[in-house]
């Protein structure tokens, strides 16, 4: 008799335990619906790309050529306007000695204004430039699970959002075949 009793008791725990798991699913729907419990055979995953727009910075260095900029120096007007007004001196008298020193300062301040600006050259500089481009990024995903099982000896292939493991909760509809 115990040799029977204990088999018996791990039967009635298995079995207990598989319908205490459909109890917590209870019907929802009508009557002729119930909840069952599948073999999982076989879990394919599918992938798919999905693709983003990135944005990103892209900058390159470029040769320029600048002019120095030139600047009339006070010191090489004021020689000038010295050396203009002493030339302009010696030329003339009286009141015209007067007019040619003015003249000669004024003509000496511009050319030795002038001889100063001339002195700007070019140079060769490096300059960075920036620009917004937008790079596309693929990445493999995986998009859903192919997942085949068995339910009472049957077999059947469902897509899913999710990968199920080794048992998969099936929801049982019977209805009339016309």
């Amino acid at each position: 008799m115990t040799k029977w009793l204990i088999p018996a008791l791990v039967l009635s725990l298995v079995t207990t335990g598989v319908f205490a798991q459909d109890a917590r699913y209870p019907n929802q729907n009508d009557d002729n619906t119930h909840y069952g419990w599948a073999d999982v055979l076989r879990v394919d995953p599918v992938y798919g790309v999905a693709r983003t727009e990135v944005p990103r910075q892209e900058c390159y260095d470029q040769q320029v050529v600048r002019q120095t900029p030139s600047q009339g120096s006070t010191a090489g007007t004021i020689l000038g306007a010295v050396v203009g007004g002493v030339l302009g001196s010696t030329v003339g008298k009286g009141n015209g000695r007067t007019a040619a020193t003015v003249a000669g300062a004024v003509a000496g301040g511009a050319v030795g204004n002038g001889v100063t600006q001339s002195g700007g050259g070019e140079y060769e500089t490096t300059e960075t430039h920036c620009r917004q481009v937008s790079a596309v990024s693929e990445q493999r995903r995986i998009m859903g699970y192919d997942v085949e099982y068995r339910y009472r000896g049957e077999v059947y292939l469902s897509r899913l959002n999710y990968d199920p493991g080794e048992r998969l909760r099936v929801r049982v509809s019977v209805s009339p075949a016309d």
